[in-house]
């Protein structure tokens, strides 16, 4: 049975989709992957298009909070800002818990092109830390 990995975030529209279509496109073969936020703050459209732009399938991802996940029991539960590391609930606390903040692009301002900038910046950080970081993290907390 593949370890299940949980990614939280405060409204799963942005950073923690990123990192579950990303997980799910390095480790589908190693690990079940899933994202939830302590809110649904549904997509973010701009999130969509560079995934998009870096051929990654968005199709299956959809806003949704641990009540949609059926109560799974997670292997590991990575928050991904400090909101949900701050008000992570206290059952997914007795899991093993990594945080590895980023910074929120749904919080950018400027030019359309200064918003895109700061969501492709997030969006190359998570998916670095996805292809280089997640299976050492996993694996050695799950030891």
């Amino acid at each position: 049975m593949k370890p299940k990995i949980l990614f939280l975030c405060t409204g799963n529209s942005c950073r923690s989709q990123m990192a579950e279509a990303y997980g799910k496109k390095f480790f589908h073969d190693k690990f079940e992957i899933y994202s939830a936020g302590i809110e649904k703050q549904g997509l973010n459209p701009i999130m969509l298009k560079v995934l998009s732009e870096d051929d990654v399938e968005t199709s299956g991802l959809y806003s949704k909070t641990l009540d949609d996940l059926d109560e799974k029991n997670f292997d590991c539960v990575i928050t991904l800002c400090g909101h949900a590391n701050e008000t992570c609930p206290m059952y997914l606390k007795k899991t093993r818990l990594i945080h590895k903040g980023f910074e929120d692009p749904a919080k950018a301002d400027g030019s359309e092109e200064d918003i895109l900038t700061e969501f492709k910046k997030v969006r190359d950080e998570i998916k670095r830390f996805i292809q280089n970081d997640l299976y050492k993290i996993i694996i050695r907390s799950l030891s």
